[in-house]
């Protein structure tokens, strides 16, 4: 079921992240239901066996800082080992805090420098377009990403061409790194703006598996999709939700015992973590 492997999506992202003693789990653990419903109820196509597969959909995390959501979903789809997550931002390792195209199988691009990923999605959609293939491209945005003006430049341009082999994600938390998306800089109504640039748009609750699946199969001809997905930044862990200061932190030891016990985790599960790293950086 759909809500086992988002439960297992958290709990990879939280053991990864607190084994390496640093990494950004609540931007994954918002986005954690999206990566499930995308990997495992049959809406993206893939073959984990041959990752540049000619005929694949293309899955591009704009938000670079999901990155451990997305590990765990490639790791959970056969991408690679999952002994592999162990390794997360220790020496050597290829998984970084933000992932690279090129080093991780089933990365499709390389991501963090937030307000690009959009662009490299269209320019991916108008060559399957013009080449009249059947690939679908899917691109998760974060909600503080879009203030970006490259991100708005390739709306227009994916409107203009009428990609309706695209579909954008808005991972709507209404946080970003230091605080509310209303305190910095206020985006109001993302549904009206993508209509307006001529998308076809649809506000979903990003934590609801079947409105998401839903969502993302819709299609609407001569016209991009934008499913605004309102979600809950940290969700699954309570006290991580909607709370800014978790854009990236470890918890201390008190958190740690909540955390194991929301998470289903046990503390030989979890394994050799350095205690009470306090961090509130960017």
């Amino acid at each position: 079921m759909k809500e086992d492997i988002s439960l297992k999506i958290r709990q990879d992202v939280f053991k990864m992240a607190v084994r390496a003693n640093g990494g950004h789990i609540a931007p994954a653990y918002s986005m954690a239901d999206i990566a499930a419903v995308l990997f495992f109820d049959d809406v993206l196509r893939y073959n984990p066996k041959e990752p540049e597969w000619i005929d694949r959909d293309y899955f591009i995390l704009s938000k670079g800082h999901g990155a451990l959501a997305l590990y765990s979903a490639l790791s959970l789809a056969g991408y690679f080992d999952r002994r592999e997550l162990d390794s997360f931002c220790m020496p050597g390792s290829e998984l970084g805090s933000l992932a690279r195209m090129g080093h991780v199988p089933g990365v499709e691009a390389t991501t963090g420098s937030l307000g690009h990923g959009l662009s490299f999605a269209t320019g991916i959609a108008l060559a399957c377009k013009m080449d009249k293939k059947n690939n679908h491209i899917y691109v998760l945005l974060g909600d503080g990403e879009c203030q970006e003006g490259s991100v708005w430049e390739a709306v227009m341009a994916a409107a203009h061409h009428g990609l309706d082999n695209m579909t954008v994600i808005i991972d709507y938390n209404k946080l970003q790194a230091m605080d509310s998306i209303d305190s910095i800089m206020s985006i109001r109504s993302f549904s009206e703006r993508f209509a307006a640039f001529g998308f076809k748009t649809v506000d979903i609750d990003g934590h609801n598996l079947s409105e998401i699946k839903d969502a993302l199969m819709m299609r609407e001809e001569n016209k991009p999709v934008a499913v605004i997905a309102h979600t809950i930044k940290g969700k699954g862990l309570s006290f991580m939700e909607n709370v800014p200061v978790w854009h990236y932190r470890i918890p201390n030891e008190d958190e740690m015992e909540i955390a194991l016990k929301e998470l289903k985790l046990t503390r030989e599960e979890l394994g050799t973590y350095e205690k009470c790293l306090f961090r509130n950086i960017i």
